[in-house]
């Protein structure tokens, strides 16, 4: 399978990511600004602390040796009072924001799992599981905790900026002129260093995704790599993706970390010069000496947003990348939607027919040809040829997980394409190779295609799919968990709790991928007989591996190079003596 696809180099257009990300924000923006104003109206209580606290200098000074204590008393509870609104207002824009932050969590993963329900099959067919988890989870994470902190810190930044620079305006102009000289150096600086880092914390992101594909891949595979001594060379391929991934990460914290102390080197050369003038226009009385106390202080508050608008340039970097990745994958090509209005078929005989049907997965590269056949109603037809012959893809056609180039395919004389997809699933069970259950209880893995089904039609299709007394031997009986990899059950178990999965949804069309390979010959009769009873009397399509078990099909379509080159029963195509007799006697021999 593919690799995604690794653009870290070649980042998107950063204004447009915040663009879309703002938008998304949309459904809570009334209590974002709620959280804004809040933030605000706390920088602006802590804002006249300073200037309090040089008038109480000053009031010192002027009054001594007798101290005005009825002045420096009330200023003093004034400041009391501003520190508790201000802590007041922190602590509601800090809930509203964590309410906020969770709320949006939730939306953006519903989302994405929506958005997986309307992705075509395609889709998973060239991406890895791993990275759109990452998606889901990482970039999530990323994304919302990053809003969170973003929103409360260049308001709070942004608010003491202007009021320190308006509040030491009134103070002293010369001096504050010096304090303002750093400002658009360090901005150039900082705006450099951030378009730079950016390219590096859109791979890291990406990195991530491949990572955490191939720790899926490993953890799930671990039967196949130890049985084939491959951990040296997993664990080599594992290190170079995790390597690869500490490049990046330590780039992009190093140059997103350089904003800091070169922005703190100008503010601190003008924080230097302030301070040695203002001790000059001190002495020479242009100047109280509460108010250069304050503006000492004004003028560290005047760095620390800067400092603060500086760092959180790392924080916007992956919030822009992990926006960037989530969108992307939000706004990926969905399954056209279903013709409208639709048609539905109340009563289901079963007649399936393909009509010159022409499909390729990719353009050029065709795979089935001008493919006709006809099938009759409760007829089994057997799909049989070598790997690569296109006995799958026909499947996936018949399923509507892909749709023909060109010709159609019908039911009961309904083309499919003019029903809803849903509706043409629910015609078909499917009992598939690659057995799937979930982690739960047995009843519920069995009650999945039909939720209104009772315990004892359960029981009745787990009988009727010879693994009822499998069930019964388990601890709890239809109670007891299967867990998440079904590693509790062997692989035949398994294809009969699929079988029994597929008796109780009771369809009326079925369609069998075989898997009696990796079987005991006990439980291949076991499947093969709960196989017979679970197509009689329905339309049944089985793709066969084991020529042997489709002896008594009413219709065995022969595949080569997504053509059909042969059709007939059994005995018909041996005394045709040609493709099919080979593939069947070559299977007979190893045997």
């Amino acid at each position: 399978m593919p690799k995604p696809r690794s653009d870290g180099q070649k980042p998107k257009n950063m204004f447009a990511s915040f663009k879309v990300f703002l938008k998304s924000l949309g459904k809570y923006r009334w209590p974002i600004l709620a959280c804004v104003l809040l933030t605000i109206g706390s920088a602006l209580l802590g804002l006249f602390i300073p200037k309090i606290l040089g008038d109480m200098t000053t009031i010192a000074v002027n009054s001594y040796p007798e101290l005005d204590w009825s002045a420096l008393g009330g200023k003093a509870i004034l400041i009391i009072g501003l520190f508790c609104a201000s802590a007041a207002l922190n602590y509601a824009q800090a809930y509203i924001l964590a309410v906020v932050s969770a709320k949006y969590t939730r939306d953006m993963r519903e989302k994405i799992l929506d958005k997986i329900f309307r992705l075509p099959i395609s889709y998973f067919d060239k991406h890895q599981y791993g990275d759109t988890l990452s998606r889901m989870s990482n970039d999530v994470d990323v994304l919302t905790t990053s809003m969170s902190q973003e929103i409360a810190d260049v308001s709070l930044s942004l608010t003491t900026l202007i009021g320190v620079m308006t509040i030491m305006l009134t103070i002293s102009v010369p001096l504050s002129l010096i304090a303002f000289i750093v400002v658009p150096v360090s901005v150039i600086v900082v705006g450099r260093i951030m378009k730079f880092a950016q390219k590096y914390f859109r791979e890291q992101q990406t990195t991530l995704g491949v990572l955490n594909s191939e720790i899926e891949e490993d953890y799930s595979g671990q039967i196949v790599i130890k049985s084939n001594s491959y951990e040296d060379d997993a664990k080599a391929e594992f290190d170079k993706i995790n390597g690869k991934l500490t490049t990046v990460t330590r780039k992009a914290q190093i140059f997103s970390s350089l904003s800091f102390p070169v922005t703190h080197i100008f503010t601190n050369l003008g924080y230097v010069a302030v301070c040695a003038l203002g001790g000059v226009f001190v002495v020479q009385g242009r100047i109280n000496i509460g108010d250069i106390q304050a503006f000492i202080q004004y003028v560290s508050r005047f760095n620390r947003p800067i400092t603060e608008i500086a760092s959180t340039t790392s924080t916007l970097q992956s919030l822009l990348a992990a926006s960037e990745r989530i969108f992307e994958f939000l706004n990926e090509e969905e399954e056209e939607p279903d013709i409208e209005p639709a048609s539905k078929l109340n009563s289901v005989k079963g007649e399936v027919e393909f009509h010159n049907v022409n499909f390729g997965y990719l353009p050029g590269q065709t795979i089935i040809r001008d493919f006709s056949v006809k099938v009759k109603p409760g007829m089994k037809v057997a799909i049989v040829g070598p790997t690569g012959a296109g006995k799958t893809t026909l499947i996936n056609l018949l399923m509507r997980f892909y749709e023909p180039n060109s010709g159609y395919i019908s039911i009961d004389g309904v083309p499919t394409r003019e029903m809803k997809r849903s509706d043409v699933r629910q015609l078909f069970g499917m009992v598939l190779q690659d057995t799937w259950l979930f982690s739960g209880s047995v009843e519920e893995n069995l009650r999945y295609g039909n939720l209104h089904a009772t315990l004892d039609d359960i029981k009745k299709a787990a009988k009727a799919s010879n693994v009822n007394h499998i069930i019964e031997a388990l601890p709890k009986s239809y109670h007891s968990e299967i867990s998440e990899d079904s590693d509790n059950i062997s692989a035949g178990e398994k294809q009969l709790l699929t079988i029994a999965r597929a008796m109780v949804a009771n369809p009326p069309m079925m369609i069998l991928d075989e898997a009696t390979s990796n079987v005991d010959t006990r439980t291949e009769q076991l499947i093969q007989d709960s196989f017979e009873k679970l197509t009689r009397g329905r339309t049944s399509f089985v793709i066969a591996h084991r020529l042997s078990t489709i002896r008594n099909s009413d219709l065995i379509l022969v595949m080569r190079d997504g053509a059909v080159v042969e059709q007939g029963n059994h005995d018909e195509l041996l005394k045709l003596n040609g493709f099919y007799a080979e593939l069947y006697n070559s299977q007979f021999a190893e045997n």
